[in-house]
């Protein structure tokens, strides 16, 4: 039988922590599941669904929305297909429903791949290909990217994890965000300013309590260590963390709450969401990169955990 999200590629390795496991699907090359010792740290979905709220999709060549689906450049103007009709939106760019291809594939890591073709709006060839490693403390996921045509094309990559830790109610989890600055949006949830965090409700640098907000929210000007690493983290009650880490270059994130995630009984789901451009990017060209012919991109990102122990 043939899946909605196509082929199950299963990764399993063994840490001081113990048993990691996680399930990336074919299409969209989507994190499914993820778990320590059989603690779920992504809320899992069933294999016969397709992804609720887009859960662990790649979003390329551009995360969040475009309005209208237009945008020009030198002059000339393209019209992408309306991908969220509701808002008369482009959304989350062209591969979240196209099959990727096995090219490298691992105990504990596959590699797939995908072809952007010239299109309607976006008439450029593009190679990617997305790696998916478990780790010590983890999972890394690598992100590749060539232009493979005749003219500089312009990309943005983003990705749309959902985290959880295993039982504890997602409402009672902290969430902490290193960002300073927070995209303010229209009824349509396109950017309109950003404003600085501090002293607003937006302000997640010391933390908050997940069930006491609710989400479909933009951050800039976020804050990386000496490594050049961003982390944003959820930390449980007994003292469990687990976060999103990524490089520099991914200098935005979106975060998204929602009761209607499929499995979580009511209970809140929450995304946290890199991204290398915000919302219209195509538009404003803020965090666009444009690829020259023949020129590569290679960039990660990953889900840490902290604080558990093995099962006895």
């Amino acid at each position: 039988m043939t899946l909605p999200t196509g082929e199950q590629y299963v990764l399993e390795t063994s840490t001081a922590s113990g048993e990691v496991r996680a399930t990336i699907t074919a299409v969209a090359a989507a994190l499914r599941t993820l778990s320590i010792d059989g603690i779920d740290l992504v809320p899992a979905y069933g294999e016969d669904q397709t992804p609720p709220s887009g859960a662990g999709i790649v979003l390329v060549p551009w995360p969040n929305r475009i309005r209208d689906g237009r945008w020009s450049h030198d002059g000339v103007d393209h019209q992408l297909a309306i991908t969220e009709p509701k808002l008369n939106n482009a959304i989350h760019g062209l591969l979240r429903y196209t099959e990727y291809r096995e090219v490298e594939r691992e105990r504990d890591s596959v590699t797939l791949a995908a072809t952007v073709y010239p299109q309607a709006g976006y008439p450029y060839l593009l190679g990617t290909a997305v790696k998916y490693e478990l780790v010590a403390d983890g999972l890394k996921v690598t992100h590749y990217l060539e232009n493979q045509g005749g003219e500089a094309a312009p990309v943005a990559v983003g990705t749309h994890p959902f985290l959880k830790i295993g039982d504890v109610p997602t409402d009672d989890l902290v969430l902490r965000l290193d960002a300073a600055s927070h995209i303010e949006v229209d009824d349509r949830l396109l950017p309109t300013g950003e404003v600085p965090v501090a002293g607003t409700e937006w302000d997640f640098r010391e933390g908050r309590r997940v069930g006491d907000v609710r989400l479909d929210d933009a951050f800039g000007e976020l804050s990386s260590d000496e490594d050049g690493i961003i982390e944003h983290t959820l930390t449980a009650p007994d003292g469990r963390e687990v976060s999103i880490w990524a490089e520099e270059e991914f200098g935005y994130v979106q975060v998204f709450t929602t009761r209607e995630f499929p499995g979580e009984d009511g209970d809140t789901a929450i995304a946290v969401e890199p991204m290398t451009a915000p919302a219209e990017a195509f538009n404003s060209g803020r965090g666009l990169r444009w690829l020259d012919p023949g020129e590569e991109w290679r960039l990660s990102w990953g889900i840490r955990f902290r604080g558990f122990t093995p099962a006895d």
